[in-house]
């Protein structure tokens, strides 16, 4: 049996794009004489699609667009991932489900059984589970098809009270294939490969694995599908961050390439963080309509990496970068930041935010009588940046990038409605200790980031001599800290016996919980971690636990 996996990029609510794309490779396998082409959960709607699953006409055109593949598939079978209308009375009204499509009509539908409620997903709100499960059959074989989450019930510690394979192994399948949506994030790749071997080791069947590729907003999918035997080897990996296709022989018991070579070269994780958010920045502009972005250079190291990243998606001519010097920055600062777009070759414009910031203040003068300055005065600062930038965006029809990490989000290091605005914020997943780690990878073979940005002491400059260090403890223990709180969940309590001085963590706890309002109106996040700010973490703006 010759088995042809897409690994594509969809765009979310656009029927018409995701079904020529699929007719496409429908074709494609064809010409290689394949029996089955497998596509990927929810492709035909991308993922995840929401709250347009409570629209009806959204639905209509889906199995109107089921159909008109169906059709092509006449001398093959086609595994497609798509929302399916529950025909019980009872229940949620829809099933997130596979359909398996041969002689020109749908043959059978696979139900998804374990809905992920955590982090970024949110299936039970809109899915029923299934309640019954039997293999497909291809070319008379019996084939165990699961989609995503239904194979990570593997483990005696399984967060569901079912496990698909269970129950499917008992019809002898020869061989699962499993369609996916798993989102990147900088330590999943690993743990997503050990649960797929461990599924193969405990059933000891191969498998056959297919993820999306390409962002939706803030959501990154890495691709990395891939084929393994029963005894868990890798037989191939697809690329990550590329769309891809290929063809696999099943032939007694095992899964060999046909006509190509596995090319993959494992990448360390600083790589991969850098590859998905130049993904997320060119397909945030792709599906948007947008081709060009601005941000402000500041000649910071917040600042490059981001306008490296955007050259890098979009072609440095359509990456502006807009200095906005201030009484307080410094020459270098300047310097540092045409010397950075003369690198990249990204066309620049310098505005002072002088005239703006004595406007603002002049106009405050009577009443801010008698009060000293103070923050007020910095923000001004900030919030006069933003206007100039924003402005700018207006009348180019560019989009401003946020610039602002995710240390500096974690503890509001940052003005609302100043250096916090934007329509994309690139780096606000990515700590200030990763931040430097990125600038290193992206010098790794010559000077691109200047290497004066990189050595200074980050600074804000919106006062004389202000260094971050005079408000914010070392990069290196607030990330600790932060890491160990945000991602994995530890209290007061865990951080102490862990070493961290208790009056350095119950601050850069309060911080945390104090600053959520302003993390509730920054812009869509790139999440390359798993616990991103954003739609992954719910908390509370209003609250006192641990304050």
């Amino acid at each position: 049996m010759k088995i042809a996996l897409a690994q594509l990029n969809y765009h979310t609510g656009h029927f018409k794009k995701n079904t020529r794309r699929i007719l496409e490779h429908i074709e494609k396998a064809r010409s290689q004489k394949a029996d089955l082409i497998v596509f990927a959960e929810l492709a035909l709607t991308g993922y995840p699609p929401r709250d347009f699953l409570e629209f009806s006409e959204f639905l209509d055109e889906c199995e109107l667009a089921v159909q008109q593949v169906a059709a092509a598939c006449i001398d093959m079978v086609c595994i497609l991932g798509a929302p399916a209308r529950n025909p019980q009375k009872k229940g949620k009204a829809l099933h997130n489900a596979a359909f398996v499509l041969a002689d020109g009509k749908v043959q059978q539908v696979v139900h998804k059984a374990l809905l992920p409620t955590y982090d970024i997903f949110d299936e039970y709100r809109y899915f029923e589970p299934a309640k019954s499960f039997s293999c497909i059959h291809i070319k008379g074989q019996p084939v165990a098809l699961t989609i995503c989450e239904d194979l990570w019930n593997v483990s005696e510690s399984g967060i569901y009270p079912e496990t698909p394979m269970e129950h499917l192994i008992k019809e002898k399948p020869v061989l699962m294939i499993n369609i996916a949506a798993s989102p990147f994030s900088r330590n999943h790749i690993e743990t997503r490969k050990a649960v797929l071997e461990d599924n193969c080791r405990q059933y000891g069947l191969p498998l056959l694995y297919l993820n999306h590729v390409g962002a939706q907003t803030e959501i990154i999918f890495d691709g990395g599908s891939l084929a393994m035997n029963a005894d868990g080897s890798l037989v191939d990996e697809m690329a990550y961050f590329n769309e891809e296709f290929k063809v696999y022989d099943f032939k007694d018991g095992c899964l060999e390439q046909v006509g190509h070579d596995s090319s993959f070269l494992p990448k360390d994780r600083i790589e991969l963080i850098h590859d998905a958010l130049i993904t997320g920045i060119r397909d945030y502009f792709n599906k948007l309509g947008f081709k060009k972005a601005l941000l402000g250079s500041s000649g910071g190291i917040d600042s490059a990496v981001v306008q490296v990243l955007a050259a890098k998606a979009l072609g440095p001519e359509n990456v502006l970068a807009v200095l906005l010097p201030s009484r307080y920055s410094s020459d270098h600062s300047v310097q540092d930041a045409q010397k950075l777009s003369k690198n990249l070759g990204n066309p620049t414009e310098l505005v002072s935010i002088e005239p703006a910031v004595s406007a603002f203040e002049g106009s405050l003068k009577d009443l801010f009588d008698g009060k000293a300055a103070d923050l007020t005065e910095e923000n001004m600062q900030a919030r006069s940046r933003a206007v100039i930038l924003m402005a700018i965006s207006n009348k180019f029809g560019s989009i401003l990038l946020n610039t602002s990490n995710k240390s500096e989000n974690a503890v509001g290091y940052g003005t609302l409605y100043g250096d916090m605005c934007g329509g994309l914020s690139v780096i606000g997943d990515v700590y200030k200790t990763q931040v430097y780690e990125l600038a290193a990878f992206i010098n790794r073979e010559k000077e691109i980031i200047p290497e004066n940005i990189i050595r200074k002491a980050p600074s804000a400059e919106l006062r004389p001599d202000q260094k971050d260090s005079d408000s914010l403890p070392d990069y290196d223990v607030l990330d600790a800290i932060l890491y160990q709180y945000i991602e994995n969940r530890k209290g007061p309590k865990e951080l102490l016996a862990e070493g961290f001085d208790e009056a350095l963590v119950r601050r850069i706890i309060r911080l945390v919980n104090l600053n959520e309002y302003k993390r509730h109106q920054t812009p869509p996040i790139l999440r390359v971690s798993s616990k991103a700010f954003g739609m992954g973490r719910r908390m509370p703006i209003v609250a006192k636990y641990l304050l």
